[in-house]
Parts: structure tokens; C-alpha cells; sequence
């Protein structure tokens, strides 16, 4: 260890916190984020838009807001609850032993939270961009402060992205260190490259302030804009481990956090290699290490496990399973992983050596969706074999027949839920009548 810095903890007292080196950082790094052995756990985040929920084109009050969230707060939930900075919901599921358990899990406190919305004239919307609404900040709190100005030296992407976006994201073993198809080195290359069918699949924000933006998922065009060092992958022609430790000590620096006062925002791209090597303001320490963790938003996060980040928000109170037993499947069933593997390769082509989300496939993902002939071959594949493993996964009958809808409705048509709601804005709605995704997925 290096020399140290001094701050004053909330009691009051003096403490010594140590600096880091860049070794040090990387043996962190390593060991924090990548924790390897045989898959047995996953878990889901989903996000949500909350509205008004009779005249969802109606703004909610932060009044209205906030008393609402204070009675969520009373509730017995088994997922973690928490509220995004614009006043968006999400639910965090525990790490569950199986597919079944994630879901009935979620799916309950979902219930007892759109119970408590209800009465309040509340809902929730399952889109991943606000399609009415502008960005409005709902919390004000040093962090969000910070990551507001920084985000704002790269455009106004960021405040969409932090104010009006949601997503369901699901969360993976980061698999062991043998080589085959749950391998931690191979789950993480096919989570990059499947990455780009799964927007594209799930593809559900054609629209901003009522108007269409030219792309099926405008959330994923957010998350590029925002720039690499914040919203990229690294390389992948490196050991996992290793990449994301170069990665993270060569991203900026969103902010230098203060005991008192607002919290420094580097305005010329301040590496946390450059932090470590100049000790501007003050040497960085582990909790500062910590924190940048918590502010770099790549399309897959490695948090011990895999964080994958990409899928919009889904229709319906039930749209969220759909996406969270596709990617399980692929995954974690071994036949099916290597099925997904081996349908995938062909589009490594079009990375162009650039990291995901910055380069042509997740673009032509995000803009085209499964009309592009590439993404929808290989997402037949992908859901078809998803769609065969998931009884092995032990998934109940009503889950497997709403992916089946889904490969049917969807992927099979080269559709996505955004052509849905780009066909109700044009008067030309191509839904097939009579179909439902949320009756007792649970069961």
C-alpha cells in the first residue's frame, strides 16, 4: 500500500483511508467482479415507468410520487425496491436457485406493489424509454447531482437515460473456469454477442416526447451516446478478468466525492489511472474504487456475477418473464448455450474489432431491430433452442408457452414490441388479437 488520506467519518472522528496502487486496483478488480464456479443462481432486475393510471400521458406530481413510495416502503418484499432519479421503479430479486423461484418471487412483490400504486391512481408501464415525457429529475442527492453533470459534458443523452429509460436486466453466474459452454470465459463473450440479438429481439422504445426517433430501442441509442469510457465493454480479444481491470482504471472519473460541500466533477476525463498516478485533490482508495465501480454502465456488467443490461423494458404486467427465461436458457442449459454460441458467431463480423454497444451490430440492433435479416435468423434459432431447454430448466407450462407466443408473435415475424407501438401510432395496428402474456406465469 501507498500513502493514505484523511477523512472525517459521520461520528465525527478522523480516520485513515489508504490509496491504492494500480496493481492493487487490478487484483481488486479481478477478485471483486469475477466470481467464478458452475452456475446455480440468477436473478432479475426489472425497471418500470410509473404514470398516472388512467392518463398515463399525464405527469405524476413528485408529491404524488414520493407518498407512494412511502407506502411501498412498508411492504414485506422479498426484492430489494429502489427508485431511479427520474421516479422510475425497480424491483431487485434475490439470487434464487432456480428459473421458477426468480419468477413466482418477483412476480409477488410485483403484486403487492401495483396493489398499493392502484390505490393511489397509479400504475406501472412496462417501456424502456418514456415515450411522452421529457427528462424531470425526482431525486436530488449528491450522486445524481454529480452524475447529471457529468453526463451533461457528453450531451443530453444522459438526463434521458437517467430520467425516462427502464429495462429489465438479468443476472447470471459468471460461470467456472473450465472452457465449454459455461465456461466464465465463454459466457462472457456470448453475453456481448448475444447482447445485440436480445436488443434487437426485445426492442421497445421507438418514441420520445410522442414522436418516433428513427430507432426500435431508443433506451440502447441513450446508452451509446453517452460515450465509451462510460457506457462501453471492453475488448474482448483479452482474459475476461484482466479486461475489465484495464477498463476500469483507463474510465473516467464521474466524480471525487467530498465530506461536505458538492462532489468535484473532472471536466477533462480524469482516468482512475491518472487519479492513482497524479493524486489530484486526494490519492483515491478502495472506497473510491467501490464507487467507480457503480458508475461505469457497460451492456455487461461483471458485479462477481454477470449483469446483463441491454433488454428494454417489456409490455404488460408479465412482459419481464419472457426476456428473463430466454436469456437463462441460453445460458445456463448447456445444449442450448452452445446452440446460441455457434448461431452467433457469424455476427462477430460486424463488431469491426469495436466493443459492444459501439459498434455496426448493436447499432443496426437498436435501429433495426429483427427486420434486420441477420439478427432475425439468428434470433430463431436462439429462441427455439431457448424454447426447447427451458423444460429442463424446469420452467412450468405457462412460461414456456409465452415464449412460444413470444417466437411466434415476434421473433418468428421479425417483429419486436416496438413495431407494435410504432403501428398504434400510424393507425396501422398489426397485433395479433386474442393473445396474452399475463395470465398465472407464475404456476
Amino acid at each position: 500500500m501507498s500513502d493514505a488520506s484523511t477523512a472525517t467519518s459521520a461520528s465525527g472522528c478522523t480516520e485513515r483511508r489508504t490509496a491504492l496502487s494500480e496493481a492493487e486496483v487490478e487484483a481488486l478488480v479481478r477478485g471483486i467482479c469475477f466470481k467464478t464456479g458452475p452456475p446455480r443462481t440468477l436473478g432479475v432486475e426489472v425497471e418500470w415507468l410509473v404514470h398516472e393510471l388512467r392518463q398515463p400521458r399525464l405527469p405524476v406530481s413528485p408529491a404524488r410520487l414520493e407518498a407512494a413510495y412511502a407506502s411501498l416502503r412498508t411492504l414485506p418484499l422479498r426484492s430489494a425496491l429502489t427508485v431511479e432519479p427520474g421516479g422510475q421503479l425497480e424491483l431487485s430479486s434475490a439470487p434464487a436457485g432456480s428459473l421458477m423461484e426468480c419468477i413466482s418471487t418477483v412476480s409477488a412483490d410485483l403484486d403487492a406493489v401495483r396493489a398499493v400504486l392502484r390505490e393511489d391512481g397509479l400504475g406501472l408501464v412496462g417501456m424502456g424509454q418514456d415515450p411522452w415525457h421529457p427528462p424531470r429529475r425526482f431525486l436530488h442527492e449528491p450522486r445524481y447531482d454529480a452524475l447529471e453533470r457529468c453526463l451533461d459534458l457528453t450531451g443530453p443523452a444522459g438526463r434521458a437515460m437517467m430520467c425516462t429509460s427502464a429495462s429489465v436486466q438479468v443476472c447470471l453466474d459468471a460461470g467456472h473456469e473450465e472452457p465449454g459452454p459455461l465456461g466464465h470465459g465463454r459466457r462472457w463473450w456470448l453475453a456481448h454477442q448475444l447482447g445485440a440479438v436480445l436488443v434487437a429481439a426485445f426492442a421497445n422504445s421507438p418514441l420520445a416526447v410522442g414522436d418516433p426517433t428513427g430507432w426500435r430501442s431508443t433506451r440502447q441509442v441513450l446508452w451509446t451516446e453517452i460515450g465509451a469510457g462510460r457506457a462501453g465493454a471492453p475488448a474482448l480479444d483479452a482474459e475476461p478478468r484482466q479486461a475489465w481491470a484495464e477498463h476500469v482504471l483507463d474510465a473516467p472519473v464521474m466524480c471525487i466525492r467530498q465530506d461536505s460541500g458538492p462532489w468535484d466533477v473532472p471536466e477533462d476525463g480524469l482516468t482512475f489511472r491518472e487519479w492513482i498516478r497524479s493524486g489530484v485533490t486526494r490519492p483515491p482508495t478502495q472506497e473510491d474504487l467501490d464507487y467507480h465501480l457503480t458508475t461505469l454502465f457497460p451492456p455487461v456488467r461483471p458485479r462477481g456475477h454477470l449483469e446483463l443490461r441491454m433488454i428494454d423494458a417489456q409490455p404488460g404486467d408479465d412482459g419481464w418473464i419472457v426476456p428473463l427465461a430466454v436469456t437463462a436458457a441460453l445460458f445456463d442449459d448447456p445444449e442450448a448455450a452452445e446452440r446460441a454460441y455457434r448461431a452467433v458467431k457469424p455476427l462477430a463480423e460486424r463488431t469491426e474489432s469495436l466493443p459492444a454497444p459501439h459498434n455496426p451490430l448493436w447499432t443496426d440492433a437498436a435501429r433495426y431491430g429483427l427486420t434486420d435479416p441477420e439478427l432475425h435468423e439468428v434470433a430463431v434459432v436462439c429462441f427455439s433452442a431457448a424454447l426447447e431447454a427451458l423444460p429442463r430448466l424446469g420452467a412450468s407450462r405457462s412460461v414456456v408457452d409465452a415464449v412460444a407466443a413470444y417466437l411466434d408473435r415476434y421473433v418468428i415475424q421479425g417483429r419486436c414490441p416496438a413495431d407494435d407501438l410504432l403501428d398504434r401510432l400510424g393507425g396501422t395496428d398489426r397485433r395479433a388479437h386474442g393473445t396474452s402474456y399475463g395470465k398465472d406465469l407464475r404456476s
